[in-house]
């Protein structure tokens, strides 16, 4: 009985029409990249499993996906450990590599290990999938694209600005009007856990906080009394959730909040240098907004952090993140080299882009013209024109097989039809005789008789 095909959770196939539409998005963003002055480099999809692990936070390292050791791995395996039946322990000794979590870490990797052939701040992009062993969901998948700018060796506050002006920059070249960039800064979370006594529970504090969209105050209340962080922490902490009012009115109610705290207060000024540039940088299409509430799970972050949220209306979770991070390298053995960066979630922004139906008609062009096969001869005709057109960069095909002759026009139409071919070359004997084609509109159904110099005009 022959296997019933399908493919993993989390995964998908692509159509034609939809990866044209994904390489409009992805084109869009690489000539803003490229603009920006940002250089293309690309990483392996799997590293070391040491090179991830102990990154993402005790979350993230669970939905990292291992790959075990080729051969007979359980052979090779400590005895002992597999006689503990402890998973994570057995792991570590039957799996050596895993497919990357995000690309920010690998790019750390790659800038330690190529120091000496980047001249710095070395600004890069990177598109390429990442894996994640997380709950699929809409929006949410397994294996899915990021598109990544990132600066490393400054410490500079414009390369924050030029990020967020990155973002409009590319979701006002989608038409993708009214996203939210949402800005805070990993120093302000910690002067707030500083101020309300739970600077030991810094990770557990931003884990829980950056769930707040996910399970609501009450929730992230609950998560945080259940990682030990004392209710009187928590009444506190009220002040965050309601914070309102124009960045400038929300960045004085924090200076009141965390006048004790040097490191808070630093973080404030950080966002007050950025908020202050956008006084005079005006924003395309996008709106900037602080939220104080915004943690950004991710360990590595250490300053500035951004979330762009889509157009109100649509329910769908964050399209883009990212922030600062002072010493990722450091774990790899280069220590001070500062760098920021952002990712664009294209999988999220297509779906965006599909509901809003903000795709134009343009990017499912595809054949601009289909020659219809009726005979050897005529093919072979057809084929000379094929070829002009084709050395002229028009997009355009030879049907290759013929049918029967009451029906192998039929046959033909509907396939330009169906592959939504806009004109078809009809070729018989008195074309040929002529030096001529006879094209048809598809749409309209009116047909012409022309030259092969003005069929290629016609196109071009």
């Amino acid at each position: 009985m022959a296997q019933k095909p399908s493919i993993p959770k989390g995964t998908r196939d692509f159509s034609p029409q939809e990866v044209a539409k994904r390489n409009y998005i992805m084109s869009i963003m690489r000539t803003s990249f490229k603009t920006y002055g940002y250089q293309p480099i690309e990483t392996p999809s799997f590293e070391k499993s040491e090179t991830l692990m102990g990154k993402y936070g005790e979350e993230g390292d669970r939905l990292i996906f291992k790959i075990l050791n080729s051969g007979d791995y359980l052979k090779k395996a400590d005895d002992h450990l597999l006689s503990e039946k402890n998973s994570l322990k057995v792991t570590s000794s039957i799996s050596e590599k895993a497919l990357r979590y995000d690309l920010t870490v690998p790019f750390a990797r790659y800038v330690v290990q190529h120091q000496n052939e980047i001249t710095f701040p070395f600004k890069r992009y990177q598109m390429q999938p990442v894996w994640r062993a997380d709950r699929p969901q809409r929006g949410r998948f397994r294996e899915f694209y990021q598109c990544d700018a990132d600066v490393v060796g400054s410490t500079s506050l414009w390369q924050e600005v030029e990020l967020i002006q990155l973002y409009d920059d590319v979701f006002n070249q989608l038409k993708l009007d009214g996203v939210t960039i949402k800005l805070n800064n990993r120093k302000i979370l910690s002067g707030i856990a500083e101020v309300i006594g739970a600077e030991d529970k810094l990770i557990d504090f931003t884990v829980a906080l950056d769930k707040l969209d996910k399970i609501g105050e009450e929730g992230v209340k609950t998560e945080m009394l259940g990682k030990g962080i004392s209710s009187e922490a928590l009444d506190k902490l009220n002040p965050l959730f309601s914070l309102a009012g124009t960045a400038s009115e929300k960045l004085s109610a924090l200076k009141n909040m965390l006048s004790s705290s040097e490191t808070g207060l630093k973080g404030i000024e950080e966002l007050e240098f950025i908020t202050k540039a956008f006084e005079t940088l005006s924003l395309k299409s996008a709106t900037l907004e602080i939220d104080v509430t915004l943690a950004r799970g991710l360990n590595y972050y250490t300053g500035a952090i951004f979330e762009v949220s889509p157009p109100e209306g649509v329910k769908m979770g964050s399209i883009g993140g990212g922030g600062r991070y002072d010493d990722l390298t450091g774990i790899f053995g280069l220590k001070n080299i500062s760098g920021v960066g952002i990712s664009f979630g294209l999988d999220r922004i297509y779906l965006v882009i599909e509901e809003l139906n903000l795709f134009p008609e343009t990017v499912l062009a595809n054949t601009k013209v289909l020659f219809l096969n009726l005979g050897e001869k005529e093919s072979l005709y057809a084929m000379q024109a094929v070829t002009k057109l084709r050395e002229n960069g028009i997009a355009s095909e030879l049907y290759p097989d013929t049918a029967k002759k009451d029906k192998q026009q039929n046959r033909q139409m509907d396939y330009a039809k169906s592959r939504a071919i806009p004109y078809v070359v009809l070729i018989e004997d008195k074309e040929m005789i002529s030096q001529t084609f006879t094209l048809k509109n598809m749409e309209t159904g009116d047909k012409s008789t022309i030259s092969l110099d003005k069929l290629v005009a016609f196109f071009n």
